[in-house]
């Protein structure tokens, strides 16, 4: 899985059939520290994901599992709504290598109700 923030939809008047009913939503892949990586992706949406929020979506044949038993053609699909972020990483060192030191680390949240 990837985490990732909504940033905008796609509109489609004429999409392939198995995709009737599903949203597209453009999704920005970014890092456990909330910093923006990669190109933009369209992802369908099997969450309600709105925009801004943050999300974890899967991509390659795992895409279309969320879908099971349908058989929905998807490359991209957003799973989770994420509510909270905790992240624990080792102590970082300082430039001229003595004691570690402890900085804050990010936490984002969602919405809550929904998620993982």
């Amino acid at each position: 899985m990837y985490l990732g923030r909504v940033v905008g939809r796609v509109w489609s008047t004429v999409k392939n059939e198995c995709l009737e009913g599903h949203r597209l939503l453009i999704v920005q892949p970014v890092t456990p520290e909330l910093k923006d990586t990669g190109k933009r992706i369209v992802c369908t949406d099997w969450t309600g994901a709105g925009a801004g929020e943050l999300i974890y979506w899967v991509r390659a044949r795992e895409a279309s599992f969320a879908f099971s038993p349908a058989e929905v053609v998807t490359d991209a699909t957003i799973v989770a709504i994420v509510d909270e972020l905790h992240i624990k990483r080792p102590p970082l060192a300082d430039a001229r290598g003595s004691e570690p030191t402890s900085e804050p680390r990010p936490s984002g949240s969602g919405r809550s109700g929904s998620g993982a």
